[in-house]
């Protein structure tokens, strides 16, 4: 099944590379197109093919899975002049799984099924150790239908996935869980923070909290990486904010207050002010110590 069922891949990133990788241990066929080609030199030297252009790769692709930065790239990717939608079979199925805006998911998939093909949104949560170890949550939105078409694709990336609703849920359903994040992110540099000023050992402090009811992935996965300082990123700080950003003008439209979520936004953007947003989100710490100066 595998080997007969060809995959476009546009974006080689963070989450691009491992994705793709884990896709071709599978057993399926890859092409692969990213704005520079270097990045994609590790899966071209695993078998992937490359292509000149995400139109040139659409025209032989059976599943087209796009994982890149922001909502004008998706934009670009499917209605620029060399976009997908330029060579498109009928039939083919297009999965975008970075995280946008929910209008242009609307948007890009309008135009697709203008072309007898289907879309789904699938924004992913996980990080670069999901990605790399298959374990990804993916939130759907789409039809049911064509869910069941991409499962055996999607159940390569993810350990759980979830139909959300229609087109546009899934990226919505990311934005919740960006708010969620965003919010435990901060909690645990806050908990470190204080910990560190009140003379407490954080490895201790870890160990003591981990287990109870102040547990999260954040605290586990990040938490270590703020005391051993590796700030390289699982999740770039720009990349947040970028979250933030759609989550936070999607708010002021429907006049839902987010004060929690702004204020971390705020924060991260001292961290994008001293040029630390390529840092991973654990670098938000970096402003919170400097915030109670601590060396």
């Amino acid at each position: 099944m595998a080997s007969e069922l060809r995959i476009g891949f546009i974006g080689a990133g963070i989450m691009g590379i491992p994705m793709a990788g884990n896709l071709m241990q599978a057993g399926f066929a890859l092409r692969i197109y990213t704005r520079t080609r270097t990045k994609a030199e590790p899966l071209l030297k695993d078998g992937a093919t490359w292509r000149d252009s995400p139109a040139e790769l659409a025209r032989d692709a059976d599943v087209i899975i796009s994982m890149v930065s922001d909502s004008p790239d998706v934009a670009d990717v499917y209605l620029g002049t060399a976009g997908v939608c330029g060579s498109l079979r009928p039939g083919t199925l297009c999965i975008d799984m970075s995280t946008v805006s929910p209008d242009v998911a609307r948007r890009v998939a309008a135009e697709i099924e203008k072309h007898g093909c289907a879309f789904l949104d699938a924004p992913v949560s996980g990080g670069k150790t999901g990605a790399e170890a298959g374990t990804l949550t993916i939130m759907v939105g789409g039809t049911s239908r064509d869910l069941d078409r991409a499962r055996p694709v999607l159940t390569v990336l993810g350990k759980s996935i979830v139909h959300c609703g229609p087109v546009g849920h899934g990226q919505l359903t990311k934005l919740c869980n960006q708010i969620l994040c965003g919010l435990n992110l901060l909690a645990v540099c806050e908990a470190l923070v204080f910990a560190r000023r009140a003379g407490l050992d954080p490895e201790i402090l870890l160990q003591a909290v981990s287990t109870g009811a102040a547990a999260s992935w954040a605290l586990s996965n990040l938490g270590p990486r703020m005391i051993r300082r590796d700030f390289a990123p699982m999740f770039m700080i720009d990349l947040q904010q970028k979250d933030l950003r759609i989550a936070l003008g999607m708010a002021q439209e429907q006049a839902v207050p987010l004060p929690g979520t702004a204020l971390v936004s705020q924060l991260l953007a001292a961290n994008q002010a001293a040029h630390e947003g390529r840092d991973g989100t654990q670098g938000l710490i970096k402003t919170l110590e400097r915030l109670a100066s601590l060396p």
